[in-house]
C-alpha cells in the first residue's frame, strides 16, 4: 500500500539512502539524478581506450561504518566488497609494516601493530600512546584546532607526519593543520579503538559503476522507487512564505551549534525548527526540471552537493532562514587520483598506505586487460597539487612509486589520466558543526540529506547514508510513522 509520495533530488549515496529507507515504509518515491549514473561522488568514468569503467576516485568501507553496510545488505550488493584485514605501511626505503589485529579485545587489539611501525622510533610510539589515551579522554564535542593540540600533547614532527597524518589525511581529507580535534578523535575512537573490527577496510571488488548500477536499480524498481538519470533539477517551488522561524531566544546563530551538539546523531525530532503543515502555503509545491517540466509530491529530499542548496531555493528563503543560509560557512577540500596503466604487474601488495610520499594510498587492481595492469594512487586534501599541470603531477607520482616498488621503474607506463575532484568533501574544520543543519528542515515537506548535513560523522560514505536515512526518519515522523533507520554504531 503507498502511503505517501516523495522526490528525491540527487542520485549519491545519500539521496538513494533515504529513497531505500521511504521505500521501505510504503512510500513512492522518484529520485531524480541529474547525472547519466548513480552514486554521486562515489562514481566511475568510462575509459575511452579500452571501454572499461574507472573509478574517478577509490573508496572504501571500514568495520565501523554500520549504516553503508546496512544500506548495501538492504538493497543487495554487499557481496561486491571484499575486507582486508592487513594493511601495509611503506617507506621509501622499500620496508613494509603490517597492521593487523591480534585475537584480543579492543582496544589490545592493534597494541602489537601499532609497536611494529617500523617508520616510528620506540619514544615516538609512547608520544602517540600517550596522545591517543589523551585524545579518547576529551569530550565528544570538544572540538580546538588539532595541530596545537597535539604539538600540547607531546607529539613531535616525526609523529605528527608519520603517525596522525597519515591516518587523518586519508580519512578526513584535510590536513591536520586544518581539521579540528571533534573528528579527529572520533576517526581513531570508531575506527580503531571501540571494537576490533571497526578498523577492517572493505574494497570493492568492481567498479562503483557496477556497485550502484544495474543490480541496485532492479532493487530500487522491486520496491516502487522510480530512477530518472539526466533529470537536473532547475528549483524548487516553494509556496507563500510564512513569517521566519523563531531562534531560540538570546542564542541568533549559536543555536545550530547547541541543537547539534545536544543532539549528535542529527535526529529530526529534537529539530529546533517547527513543524510548518498547514502554515499557509510555505511548503514545497514542486520541482521545476532543466527541461521545462515540472513534478510534484507529498515529500521532499533535497541530496546535493552543500554548494548546490542555494542555487536550488528562492534567494529570499536562503536569505532569511540560518537554516539554509549558513550552509554557505562550508567550506570544500579537493582530492586527486592518478591513474596508471602499465604493461606488467609492478606491485605484490594489493594496496598500501605510503610514508613520506606525495601519494598517501595506492591500489593494485591487478590486469583488467589483457597485458594492462592497473595501479590507482590517491592524494587527499590535494590542494598543494592546485599549481601543478596534471603531466607533473603524473611525473612525481610515477618516480615515486618508482622508489617503493623498483618493478614499477622497469615497467612501462601505457597510459596515465589524473582526476581531481574539487570539491570533493566539506571540510572537517574546527566548530564546522554549527554550519552543518539537521535533516528536518523549516519546511514541513523538505528534508535535507547529504554527508555534509548534522550526522555526527565527517564526510565518508557512512556519513553520506547515515544522513539519507536521518533524513528519511524524519519525513516518516512528520509523517505520522515514526521508524528507526539509522543503525547502531559498531559495539554500542
Amino acid at each position: 500500500m503507498v502511503t505517501g509520495t516523495a522526490v528525491v533530488v540527487g542520485g549519491g549515496l545519500a539521496g538513494l539512502a533515504a529513497a531505500a529507507g521511504l521505500a521501505q515504509h510504503g512510500f513512492q518515491v522518484t529520485v531524480l539524478e541529474s547525472r547519466g549514473r548513480l552514486g554521486g561522488r562515489a562514481g566511475s568514468f568510462v575509459d575511452p581506450t579500452t571501454g572499461q569503467m574507472v573509478d574517478a576516485c577509490q573508496h572504501v568501507s571500514m568495520g565501523c561504518c554500520t549504516n553503508l553496510a546496512h544500506f548495501l545488505r538492504t538493497v543487495g550488493v554487499d557481496h561486491l566488497l571484499a575486507p582486508q584485514p592487513k594493511l601495509y605501511f611503506v617507506t621509501p626505503d622499500r620496508r613494509a609494516s603490517v597492521f593487523k589485529a591480534d585475537p584480543w579485545p579492543a582496544p589490545l587489539h592493534l597494541g602489537r601493530a601499532l609497536m611494529g611501525a617500523h617508520y616510528l622510533t620506540p619514544l615516538d610510539k609512547l608520544r602517540v600512546g600517550y596522545g591517543l589515551v589523551r585524545m579518547l579522554a576529551e569530550h565528544p564535542d570538544a572540538d580546538p584546532p588539532l595541530l596545537p593540540w597535539l604539538r600540547a600533547h607531546r607529539q613531535n614532527d616525526r609523529t605528527i607526519e608519520r603517525f596522525w597524518a597519515i591516518v587523518l589525511t586519508s580519512a578526513l581529507n584535510e590536513t591536520v593543520d586544518r581539521v579540528g580535534l571533534k573528528y579527529a578523535r572520533k576517526v581513531f575512537r570508531d575506527g580503531f579503538v571501540r571494537h576490533r573490527d571497526g578498523f577492517t577496510v572493505h574494497v570493492p571488488t568492481v567498479p562503483l559503476g557496477r556497485l550502484y548500477g544495474d543490480e541496485l536499480c532492479a532493487w530500487f524498481a522491486a520496491h516502487n522507487v522510480e530512477v530518472r538519470e539526466n533529470a537536473g533539477v532547475k528549483r524548487l517551488i516553494v509556496g507563500e512564505p510564512p513569517p521566519p522561524s523563531p531562534l531560540p531566544e538570546g542564542k541568533g546563530e549559536k543555536e545550530l551549534s547547541a541543537h547539534v551538539a545536544s543532539n549528535p546523531a542529527g535526529s529530526p525530532t529534537g529539530s529546533p525548527f517547527p513543524d510548518r503543515r498547514g502554515d499557509g502555503g510555505g511548503g514545497i509545491r514542486g520541482i521545476e526540471l532543466r527541461d521545462g517540466s515540472t513534478l510534484s509530491a507529498d515529500w521532499y529530499v533535497l541530496a546535493v552537493p552543500f554548494d548546490r542548496v542555494a542555487d536550488l531555493l528562492p534567494e529570499d528563503l536562503v536569505a532569511r532562514e540560518p537554516y539554509f543560509g549558513n550552509v554557505k560557512n562550508l567550506t570544500a577540500s579537493p582530492i586527486t587520483s592518478v591513474h596508471l596503466w602499465f604493461d606488467r604487474a609492478t606491485m605484490k601488495l594489493p594496496h598500501a598506505v605510503l610514508i613520506d610520499c606525495l601519494g598517501q594510498w595506492v591500489f593494485d587492481r591487478g590486469e583488467v586487460a589483457p597485458g594492462e595492469f592497473y595501479l590507482q594512487v590517491v592524494v587527499s586534501a590535494a590542494r598543494d597539487l592546485k599549481g601543478l599541470g596534471r603531466d607533473e603531477i603524473q611525473r612525481r607520482i610515477v618516480e615515486e612509486l618508482g622508489r617503493v616498488f623498483p618493478p614499477v621503474s622497469a615497467a612501462k607506463l601505457l597510459r596515465a589520466k589524473v582526476v581531481t575532484e574539487h570539491t570533493a568533501t566539506f571540510s572537517a574544520v574546527p566548530g564546522i558543526d554549527q554550519w552543518r543543519p539537521v535533516q528536518a528542515s523549516p519546511i514541513a515537506n523538505l528534508a535535507l540529506a547529504g554527508d555534509w548535513t548534522a550526522t555526527g560523522w565527517p564526510a565518508t560514505m557512512e556519513g553520506a547514508v547515515r544522513s539519507g536515512y536521518l533524513a528519511a526518519e524524519a519525513i516518516l515522523t512528520r509523517a505520522g510513522q515514526s521508524a528507526k533507520l539509522v543503525q547502531p554504531d559498531l559495539g554500542a
